[in-house]
């Protein structure tokens, strides 16, 4: 085990920061206080099932407490789902989850490890990356059948989406009901220590603490993570619901959205997200200490250098400042060349369709409400009429509000 810089009480202090729940945290202190005297470090789980090619901030709260654990001297085993994944897990589903073919888990997983590897200790002796097709596929049906001998259907129907499924008479797979027991099975093959996980998670993670016993071995303690709200602060951060920061986004994106989020999240951002001392943040999201403006560029300077580096996030305040604060334009407007046959005949084009294919409205529909509300601006021209043509010239510039602008290619 490398020498962790921290004694007993540090780990603690560091490991139960942000934790929705721990399984326990007496025998967390007693197992740490085994590791430290053994010099042998604590297997820490997490499971990551790569059904969707991207990971965004929500995913990386059980990432970066798993970090806290290298940072401990602990050893990190990231188990890509791919074999789960064929199942899908049906965690707050209320319906079941379509198969998903090997060629689709197989490049989701190669854009996990390039993602995860942001807030990862990636060394070896620090990171152990497993498939856990390496050992459900080998499993017998024997194998199988002594694997759900040790779980009843009563224990399984604990579980509150499927409860709610069955009232509203909505069918449950048998695969799904398998999905909890393998993910265990997982924890029996890597011999954890500790498993991580969100909220949603938590029925699952314990199915692994109470199967280990039955294959001999000590029982995994759980650390629960809360689920990250997204930037609507009502649901949780998601892709499906726009409401996510990705790991892959621009440092443009990813300041400015964060520059969304509404003030009262920022305590939970910035425990979860960053690594200030809770005193820190404190003073931070105490507006009697802090303008919470200045508070939330900081929390955005902080998410932008985690993943980018401090000059970028340095850069994109700069250029927050200019364009909120200013009525100056950012240096790094986009320029977008349009589509061959864009225009008509006659080389024109129809406003709305000019803002759609720049990527300044989502529809044309959208983009005539914009003109006609006077938001739209050509060269710093202001138009409202939604039926106008234009010229399309290189370097004309389209504007929409102070937040959005592009130069014609």
């Amino acid at each position: 085990m490398s020498q962790s810089r921290y004694n007993v009480d540090q780990q603690l202090s560091l490991l139960l920061r942000g934790c929705e729940a721990v399984y326990t945290e007496k025998e967390l202190r007693a197992r740490i206080e085994k590791s430290i005297a053994a010099g042998k470090p604590l297997r820490v789980k997490l499971g990551m099932d790569p059904t969707a090619p991207d990971i965004h901030l929500g995913h990386t709260v059980v990432l970066r407490k798993m970090r806290q654990f290298q940072d401990c001297g602990h050893k990190a085993v990231l188990i890509i789902g791919d074999y789960t994944a064929r199942i899908g897990d049906p965690s707050g589903k209320t319906k079941t989850r379509p198969m998903l073919d090997e060629a689709t888990i197989k490049q989701n997983a190669e854009t996990y490890f390039a993602q995860a590897g942001h807030v990862l200790d990636t060394r070896p002796d620090k990171l152990e990356i497993r498939f856990n097709s390496e050992w459900l596929a080998q499993l017998t049906f024997a194998d199988v059948l002594r694997l759900t001998s040790h779980m009843t259907v009563q224990q399984m129907l604990q579980r509150d989406n499927f409860a709610q499924r069955i009232e509203k008479q909505s069918p449950i797979v048998l695969t799904e009901m398998l999905y909890p027991l393998m993910q265990a099975y997982d924890s029996v093959a890597i011999d954890a220590d500790v498993e991580l996980g969100g909220t949603d998670q938590t029925f699952n993670n314990l199915v692994g603490r109470d199967l280990m016993p039955a294959y001999g071995k000590p029982g995994q303690l759980v650390v629960i993570m809360p689920i990250l709200r997204g930037l609507d602060g009502e649901e949780k951060m998601s892709k499906s619901l726009g409401n996510y920061i990705g790991l892959t986004d621009s440092p443009k994106d990813m300041f400015g959205k964060t520059m969304r989020i509404g003030d009262e999240m920022m305590k939970e951002w910035y425990t979860l997200l960053t690594t200030l001392p809770a005193e820190e943040i404190a003073a931070l999201c105490d507006p009697a200490r802090t303008h919470p403006r200045d508070a939330k560029v900081r929390l955005a300077k902080e998410i932008v250098t985690t993943y980018y580096d401090r000059a970028t996030a340095d850069h994109e305040e700069a250029m927050w400042q200019e364009v909120f604060r200013g009525s100056g334009l950012r240096d790094d407007i986009p320029t977008v060349k349009l589509p061959p046959g864009a225009c008509e005949a006659d080389g024109t084009i129809w406003l709305p369709k000019l803002l759609k294919l720049l990527n300044l409205a989502p529809s044309t529909s959208e983009g005539r409400r914009l003109v006609e509300s006077g938001g739209v601006s050509i060269d710093q021209q202001k138009t409202t009429d939604p039926q106008v043509k234009i010229t399309p010239a290189e370097g004309m510039l389209i504007q929409v509000g102070k937040r959005k602008a592009a130069r014609i290619g």
